[in-house]
This record gives C-alpha cells, sequence and structure tokens, in this order.
C-alpha cells in the first residue's frame, strides 16, 4: 500500500466539477498545455519554416526569447501558482482571471509573428500584463499567508517580467549590442527560480518515491546557491563579466555536488526521478560553463555563448520541464505517481534532442542533419506529451477525492 499525495483547488467541492471548471481550476491546467504545445509550435516554426517569422522580434531573437519567456516562464508560472495554493492554503488565480491569463499569452505569441510596430506593441503589452499578474497574484497569497520561505518567488517572477519588457524595448531599438547581455540575466532570473523550486521537491519526491531513501535537502548550501546567483545578477546589470564567472561557477559547483549527494544511483529505476536528477545536473554543468565564458576561457566548443546557454536551457530547464509537468500533472489530478512508457520516451526525446543540438554547434557536414534530428526528437517529445496528458489537464480529477478544505488528502492506493 502506498501513499499519494493529491492536491486540488482551495475551497469546498460539494458538486461534480465540469471539464471546464477543473481546466480552470489551478494555473497548471491550461499553463502546462500552453507552455508545452508552444515548445512544439515555435521549434516548428524556427527549424522547419523560419520564414513566417516576419515580426518585429523576429530571427534568432525570436527564437531566444520566446524559448526563454513564452516556454520556459510560463511553465514556471504554471508550477507557481498551483504550488503556491498548497504552500499557503489560498488559490491565487483561478476561474476568468485565470483565462484572461492564458488569452493574454496567447495573444502575445500571435501579435510577435505578425508584421508592424502595432503588433509588435500589442504582443509587449499582453506579455508584461501576464508577467505583472502572475507575480502579484503569487504576492497577493504568499503575503496573506505570511509563507516567508516563499517571499523570494513573486520577486523572481516579477524580475523575469522586467528583464522580458527591457528586452523587448531592446530588440525595437535595435540594440543588439546589448540585447545578449538582457538575456544572459533573464536566463540567471530562471536559473534563480529552477535552483529555488528544484532544490525543495526534487529531494521530496525521491524520499516519498523510493522507501528508505534518505537524502540532505541542503537548505544552507541551497541559500548560498541563491545568493551567488544573486551575485551574478548584480554584476551581470553593471557589466562585470569576470565577477559574473566567479558567482555563477559556485552556483554551478554547489549543484553538481548537491545531485551527487542525493544519491542518484538509487533512482535510475524510476523515470519520473531520474529525468529531474539529470535535469538539475545539466543545469550545474551549464552554469560551470558560463562562468567559464564569463571569465573569458574558451575552448572552441565554448567560443559562441550558444553552447553553455543549451546546455542550461535545453539540459536544464526543458529536461526539468518535462519531467516536472509529468509529475506535477498526475499528482495535482489524482493519477498513480508512474510515468508512462509515453512519457519516459519523451523523456529520452528530449535528452537526444540535447546532445543532438549541442553537437550541432561545432560547424561540420552533419551540422544541419543534426539540427533537423534535435528539431524532430524535440517535437515528438512535447507532442507525445501532449497527446498523454491533455485529456488529464481538462477532466476533472481521477479521483474526485476532495478534502473539506480542498487541499491536500493523502489517499491510499492498494
Amino acid at each position: 500500500m502506498s501513499t499519494l499525495i493529491s492536491i486540488s483547488p482551495p475551497g469546498k467541492q460539494q458538486k461534480q466539477e465540469t471539464r471546464m471548471t477543473a481546466f480552470l481550476s489551478l494555473g497548471f491546467r491550461p499553463l502546462y498545455i500552453a507552455g508545452t504545445a508552444w515548445a512544439l509550435i515555435s521549434i516548428l516554426l524556427w527549424i522547419y519554416t523560419p520564414q513566417v517569422l516576419q515580426g518585429t522580434l523576429n530571427g534568432v531573437w525570436w527564437h531566444a526569447h520566446e524559448m526563454l519567456w513564452a516556454f520556459v516562464g510560463t511553465i514556471a508560472v504554471g508550477f507557481l501558482t498551483t504550488a503556491s495554493a498548497t504552500w499557503t492554503g489560498s488559490n491565487p488565480i483561478k476561474g476568468i482571471p485565470l483565462a484572461l491569463l492564458a488569452f493574454s499569452w496567447l495573444v502575445a505569441r500571435i501579435a510577435f509573428l505578425i508584421p508592424g510596430e502595432s503588433m509588435f506593441f500589442t504582443g509587449m503589452l499582453y506579455e508584461v500584463s501576464f508577467c505583472l499578474v502572475a507575480a502579484f497574484s503569487l504576492f497577493r497569497v504568499i503575503l496573506k499567508a505570511k509563507s516567508k520561505r516563499n517571499y523570494a518567488l513573486p520577486w523572481a517572477v516579477l524580475a523575469l517580467g522586467l528583464m522580458d519588457l527591457v528586452f523587448l524595448i531592446t530588440v525595437y531599438q535595435g540594440r543588439y549590442d546589448v540585447l545578449m547581455s538582457y538575456f544572459e540575466i533573464g536566463i540567471l532570473f530562471m536559473v534563480l527560480i529552477t535552483l529555488l523550486i528544484a532544490r525543495r521537491v526534487v529531494p521530496f519526491f525521491a524520499t516519498r518515491k523510493i522507501q528508505g531513501l534518505e537524502i540532505p535537502m541542503h537548505t544552507r548550501s541551497g541559500l548560498y546557491q541563491l545568493i551567488a546567483c544573486g551575485a551574478a545578477i548584480f554584476f551581470g546589470v553593471l557589466s562585470m563579466p569576470e565577477m559574473m564567472a566567479i558567482f555563477v561557477g559556485i552556483a554551478g559547483v554547489i549543484a553538481i555536488v548537491q545531485v551527487i549527494q542525493w544519491k542518484p544511483a538509487k533512482v535510475m529505476k524510476v523515470s519520473l526521478l531520474w529525468v529531474l536528477y539529470l535535469a538539475y545536473f545539466f543545469l550545474g554543468l551549464g552554469l560551470v560553463l558560463s562562468a567559464f565564458y564569463f571569465a573569458g576561457i574558451r575552448p572552441s566548443i565554448m567560443v559562441r555563448p550558444a553552447s553553455y546557454i543549451h546546455v542550461i536551457g535545453m539540459g536544464g530547464f526543458s529536461i526539468m520541464i518535462i519531467g516536472m509537468v509529468t509529475r506535477t500533472a498526475l499528482g495535482h489530478t489524482g493519477h498513480p505517481l508512474q510515468a508512462s512508457r509515453l512519457m519516459t520516451a519523451s523523456y529520452v526525446l528530449v535528452l537526444v534532442a540535447t546532445i543532438a543540438r549541442l553537437a550541432a554547434l561545432q560547424p561540420s557536414s552533419l551540422t544541419q542533419p543534426l539540427l533537423h534530428l534535435a528539431g524532430a526528437a524535440w517535437i515528438l517529445a512535447f507532442a507525445f506529451y501532449l497527446w498523454e496528458f491533455v485529456p488529464i489537464l481538462t477532466r476533472p480529477r481521477a479521483d474526485q477525492a476532495f478534502s473539506k478544505g480542498g487541499l491536500l488528502k493523502p489517499m491510499e492506493k492498494k
């Protein structure tokens, strides 16, 4: 007999939920679908039909923006608006406000694809609105509950949105000489959010899944890690890459040590766990590689910033995302915490996409085939997720076993 944790929307559940009320009950439902669908669509456009990218935000900067803010950032907001309901006892956003939040995200995606200044500013308006509403929703419930250990999260989301705005304004001004530095700072804010979440939930998931497994939570080293990230961001704003290198290197080394001490050999047979461990390792590795880059130590493989960016973005963020959107969606919809073969295949495919994309960064006759392999593996991975989880995310909970308060209810499954 194993114990699962089911998480449902706050409030009493007196009546059977409809599909629509279930769909708009917590942030993860619409935003997981939106983010993963856009991961598929945006790469399809970028690799196979780049000629359609005719908006003011176009080319490589469109790709960079959509991957960081429209994909990774959206999944983060979906997770945080859901997890904060559990942490605080109050749902930050649901129903019509949640529908409007998702709508603003969709308008921004469409607007950035259409040529013309008016469409660009429309996309910017809705994009900034999405970030502001998300941050405000988190502030409201976290401050109300006086959840001090989570005070940093809404600020981090707000800062991520601010860097989004700065990035877009810089694109409009055509200041491409400084655009990369703003993108790097945006990545570091997302790294801070990812480390803050993953360092808590990965060991928690592992100890609940594997009986008798005891691993450290790394509370103190996690604090040092976040301070290092904050310092790296500070020196990034001051355009001091050598100082950035020191602190991102510290954060990366801490991450690698943490994941080693989480006893990875113990989770190799559990897909829902090894995918998160692998992502955390890639995140640490990417930070270490970025430290070399910022310090000016750039062997042939590190000449381009795309190298460390893809290790962090694909190996760290994206592998973490495909694992988290599976595990949390299962738990929050009352399904057994077990990855299907299709989902395990999706994990492997994102890993294949990461390796192929990194290999394609080295100029050779195989560059184009490797890019197409990376794109195809990526698209297939997220197509698998959508195929399996769209029905789950748009239906009421499988168990309908809500607690009176509507948040946490242990369920026993024989």
